[in-house]
């Protein structure tokens, strides 16, 4: 079995409170990708989303505002739970991505995804 391969994004005092940033990180599969993350801290917890929208693929997840746990992405209001990347109504939306603390070091294991848009 594989074990997952965590990469270091940034330092947590990096992180503002209901802000996100993109990053772009080796995929921890052990492919060559690379894949474009949306961290945010909210409410003291750290999240690492898919920075890509599926509504109209745009990379601005990170960009987007905090509301009742969920990111709204600026493009065209689309929510994401910061915790299932789920919308609201239970439908599929934005990968997740699993992250450690590392002596204030935020790493994140962030598989590769193909898209077929």
């Amino acid at each position: 079995m594989n074990e997952i391969k965590f990469h270091k994004v940034c330092r947590i005092n990096e992180l503002r409170e209901n802000e996100g940033r993109r990053f772009i990180v080796p995929a921890s599969d052990g492919s060559d990708d690379e894949v474009e993350i949306a961290l945010f801290k909210a409410e003291g917890e750290i999240y690492a989303l898919s920075n890509i929208c599926p509504h109209q693929h745009t990379a601005l997840i990170y960009d987007g505002f905090i509301e009742d746990g969920c990111v709204v992405c600026p493009a065209h209001g689309w929510k994401f739970d910061l915790k299932t990347g789920n919308q609201p109504t239970g439908r599929k939306g934005l990968d997740v991505y699993p992250i450690k603390i590392e002596k204030d070091e935020i790493m994140v294991a962030a598989h590769s995804k193909k898209f077929y848009w």
